[in-house]
C-alpha cells in the first residue's frame, strides 16, 4: 500500500510560547525547519513516517534533561532516535512533539580491561567501540546486522547473530544513565558482575523502547577476542533436517558461537547479490571461537552431526577473507532480499519459539507463504529459536499488504500459541503492539501501571509497545 505523505499539516504539539522557551533554554541545538523534522522522521521501517513538531540536537547528558523537563512541563511529546535502524516504527513521531537526536553524545568515556567492561555515551555506535576496542584485545559481541547507536540497542534489547554464545543486551548491560520523564537523572546497576540490591531497574530499562526513560550512558561487559575463530557452511535437504541437527548441536554442549538458518529462497537471493554459488537448498551458518584446537574440534562435531541430518558439504575454515565473506552476505541478506523484487517494499517480521518447536514453525511459516501468494525470505538465528521473514510487496497494491498482514498474523499467532513470542528481536514498537494483548494479557496492567507511575504525563515516546487508554 502507498504510503501517505508526511503529514505535516497535523497540529502542533508546540505553541509560540512553548517553542520560544524551547529555544532560549536550548539555543541552536533546537531545530523548527522542515528539512531537519523531515529527516528525523525518515526511518529503514516500513511504517509510515511521521514528522515531529522539533528536533533537539543534544550534545551532552544536560541538554537531555533540560528538553525533558520542559517538555514534560509542558505536556509535549518527546521521542529520542540516533540510528533510526530500528523495524518496528520505535521513532515514529505518532503525537508529534519533539525528536531528540541523540547521534553527537557519541564519546566513549572508559574502557576497563581488567573488568572486562566500559561505559559509553549512548550514541555511540557498535562498530565504533570494536574499533576502539581492537588494539586491547577485547571486544563487544552483540551485532544486530545494523550499526546501530548502543542506546537504541539497550532500548531495544537488540540481539543478532552472536546471541547464541554471548546472549543479548539484556545479559550485557551492567549499568545506565537514564534522564526520567521529570528531567532527573537515574544510575542505575553497577560494575560487579552480579548484585541483590533492590529492583532490577536496569533490566526494567532495557527493552523499555524509550517509554520509561531516555538513556544516556551505558556500562557494558567486554569479551576476550578468541584465539582463534572458525566459520562453517552445509546445505540440507529439508528445513527440518537443518533445524533438527541445530536442536542437537546445542543439546550436546556445543559452544557454537553464530549459528544462522537461511532458506532456499533466502540463500537464491544471497546468490544473486553477493556473487555467491551455493546450493538453492536449506543452509546453516556457523562460527565457532575458542582456541585452534577447540575451534577444529566444535567444526568437526558439527560437521558430523549435520551429515546425519542430511546435511551436505559441511566446509570449514579459519581464513579471515573466506569467514568474511561468509558472514558479509548473511548480513546483506536484507538487501539481498530487496533486489529480488526490484522497486519492492520489505516488510520485515521476526518471531521467537522454543526451539524442539522451531522446525514445526519454520514448516508452518513456509507454508503459509506459498498459500497466500506473496514472495518471502526467510532468515534465522535457529541456535535459540529466532527467525524473520521478509515479504516482499508491491507498495501500490493494497491486496499484497492486506495478504502481508493477514500472514504476519498467522506467523506470530502460531509462534504465542506454541509458547513464543510476537517478537525475539526486532521489538514491539508499533507494529508489534496488538499482538501484546494476546501474548501476555494478565501483564500488560502492570506494565501500564509503572508506565503511569515513571511517566505521569504520557510524554516519552507515547503510543508505543501499548496504548494506555
Amino acid at each position: 500500500m502507498s504510503q501517505s505523505p508526511l503529514d505535516s499539516f497535523r497540529a502542533s504539539n508546540l505553541t509560540s510560547a512553548v517553542s520560544q522557551e524551547l529555544t532560549q533554554a536550548l539555543g541552536n541545538k533546537i531545530s523548527f525547519a522542515m528539512g531537519a523534522r523531515e529527516q528525523a522522521a525518515q526511518t529503514v521501517t516500513h511504517h509510515q513516517p511521521q514528522l515531529p513538531d522539533a528536533v533537539v540536537f543534544a550534545q551532552n547528558q544536560e541538554d537531555v534533561q533540560t528538553l525533558v523537563r520542559l517538555c514534560n512541563q509542558h505536556k509535549v511529546p518527546v521521542v529520542a532516535r540516533a540510528q533510526g535502524s530500528s523495524l518496528e516504527g520505535h521513532t515514529t513521531a505518532l503525537q508529534g512533539g519533539v525528536c531528540l537526536d541523540l547521534n553527537a553524545m557519541n564519546t566513549i568515556l572508559e574502557v576497563n580491561q581488567g573488568d572486562l567492561d566500559c561505559r559509553v555515551q549512548t550514541g555511540v555506535t557498535r562498530k565504533q567501540l570494536n574499533e576502539h576496542l581492537r588494539d586491547t584485545g577485547l571486544f563487544f559481541p552483540i551485532d544486530p546486522g545494523a550499526d546501530a547507536s548502543i542506546g537504541g540497542m539497550a532500548a531495544t534489547r537488540a540481539s543478532g547473530t552472536n546471541a547464541v554464545r554471548y546472549g543479548t543486551m539484556r545479559e550485557n548491560v551492567l549499568g545506565l544513565s537514564v534522564v526520567m520523564a521529570d528531567g532527573s537523572l537515574m544510575k542505575c546497576g553497577t560494575r560487579a558482575r552480579k548484585s541483590s540490591a533492590g529492583y532490577d531497574l536496569t533490566r526494567l530499562m532495557v527493552g523499555s523502547e524509550g517509554t520509561l526513560g531516555i538513556i544516556t550512558e551505558v556500562q557494558l561487559r567486554l569479551y576476550g577476542i578468541p584465539e582463534a575463530t572458525s566459520a562453517a557452511i552445509c546445505a540440507f535437504e529439508t528445513t527440518q533436517g537443518a533445524v533438527e541437527a541445530v536442536q542437537l548441536i546445542m543439546q550436546m554442549g556445543i559452544p557454537v558461537a553464530r549459528c544462522e538458518f537461511l532458506d532456499a529462497v533466502q540463500i537464491k537471493a544471497v546468490n544473486a547479490y553477493s556473487k555467491t554459488n551455493y546450493p538453492e537448498e536449506p543452509h546453516l551458518f556457523f562460527e565457532f571461537h575458542g582456541t585452534d584446537a577447540g575451534v577444529a574440534e566444535q567444526a568437526t562435531m558439527a560437521g558430523e552431526i549435520c551429515a546425519d541430518f542430511g546435511g551436505k558439504g559441511f566446509q570449514w575454515t579459519s581464513d579471515t577473507e573466506n569467514r568474511n565473506k561468509l558472514w558479509q552476505a548473511r548480513h546483506d541478506a536484507y538487501w539481498a532480499s530487496l533486489a529480488l523484487r526490484p522497486g519492492c517494499k520489505g516488510l520485515p517480521t521476526d518471531i521467537c519459539v522454543p526451539i524442539s518447536r522451531l522446525s514445526e514453525s519454520l514448516l508452518a511459516t513456509r507454508a503459509a507463504v506459498e498459500a497466500s501468494g506473496l514472495t518471502a525470505t526467510m532468515v534465522g538465528h535457529v541456535g535459540d529459536g529466532n527467525y524473520h521473514l521478509l515479504i516482499l510487496l508491491d507498495e501500490n497494491s493494497p491486496e499484497e499488504w492486506h495478504a502481508a498482514e493477514k500472514l504476519n498474523a498467522q506467523m506470530v499467532e502460531k509462534a504465542i500459541a506454541m509458547g513464543g513470542t510476537c517478537t525475539g528481536e526486532h521489538g514491539v514498537g508499533t507494529g508489534k503492539k496488538k499482538y501484546l494483548p494476546l501474548e501476555m494479557p494478565s501483564a500488560l496492567p502492570t506494565m501500564a501501571s509503572i508506565k503511569r507511575a515513571l511517566d505521569p504525563n504520557n510524554i516519552l515516546n507515547p503510543g508505543k509497545i501499548f496504548d494506555l487508554d
